[in-house]
């Protein structure tokens, strides 16, 4: 199966802070959908890669369709880690950026090498679905038990995710005339395996999160639970992690807004990310400082 990568290089490479990876959201991709966010990161001194799940944006497979989870998660990590291994002179510092389903991805990720991301930006995560947002419990049943028969029917009931999660009619137009983008209704099985990662996530993950990182979730989104995104902040066994929630944005913090928004968030992520490279770096010198004066 072949998958579509991407990524944006800052203009001068030999100055590039660390590597970037983006996780997208469910039924979009990362040319076009997370392009403002490559833009605007490149532009900050940061590489940054993207991978367009199976059934998602210009990969293969059945389009919107989401047969296996930790396949998507493996996917990723594969890709990750060989990016990772070809940027030697940044080797030391990666982050994750996911985004709604991408920030699950991104934890799981995370808890597939605890020890190899040096950070991660969690935009809106998916840890639970939204309880008006959330099918119901009858739903949830025929899910577990047709699964099996017709994964790939588009015959889950759910509310408009793009209305609820774009504010601005320029970027819901933007997201509707992308052939790219999946909007039908969500397959059996694509339900039954986001609905399954983000009741996992929520029960048994949060607080096993120990990278350092900064989660950015709109006060008003309808999509994925900011209180989540709070439960996530208590629990997790990292030392430095942030929560910045924005009153009264939605679910789409780095695109769905106005600019003046869209600028805001990503001051803060850029800011967060700059602390922390200049933070390596420091102790990236002061380590070869220790190493040549033991030579002495």
């Amino acid at each position: 199966m072949k998958l579509f990568s991407c990524g944006w290089v800052p203009k001068k490479k030999d100055q590039t802070k660390a590597v970037v990876f983006l996780c997208h959201g469910y039924a979009v991709e990362c040319s076009v959908t997370m392009r403002g966010t490559g833009e605007r990161l490149a532009g900050a001194g940061y590489a940054v890669y993207g991978l367009d799940y199976e059934g998602h944006g210009r990969s293969e497979g059945l389009q919107g369709y989401v047969p296996d989870f930790d396949a998507l998660v493996a996917d990723c990590d594969a890709f990750f880690v060989a990016k990772v291994a070809a940027a030697h002179s940044t080797s030391g510092r990666r982050f994750l950026l996911g985004e709604s389903m991408g920030g699950a991805v991104a934890l799981l990720l995370h808890r597939a090498r605890p020890e190899f991301w040096t950070g991660a930006v969690l935009v809106a995560p998916m840890c639970k679905i939204a309880d008006d947002m959330r099918p119901h419990p009858v739903v949830v049943n025929i899910l577990k038990a047709m699964t099996n028969i017709i994964p790939t029917w588009k015959i889950v009931p759910s509310n408009d995710v793009i209305d609820a999660a774009y504010k601005t009619l320029e970027k819901r137009d933007e997201i509707r005339q992308n052939p790219h983008c999946y909007k039908g209704k969500p397959r059996l099985k694509t339900a039954y395996e986001l609905l399954k990662v983000s009741l996992h996530l929520e029960a048994n993950l949060l607080h096993q999160v120990m990278l350092p990182f900064l989660i950015v979730h709109g006060g008003a989104d309808k999509v994925t639970d900011p209180a989540v995104s709070e439960l996530l902040y208590r629990s997790a066994a990292s030392q430095d992690k942030t929560l910045k929630l924005y009153p009264g944005m939605w679910h789409a913090l780095t695109s769905g807004e106005s600019s003046e928004n869209i600028h805001a968030v990503f001051c803060d992520i850029i800011a967060w990310l700059d602390q922390r490279t200049e933070e390596l770096s420091e102790m990236e010198q002061k380590a070869m400082h220790d190493d040549d004066h033991g030579k002495m």
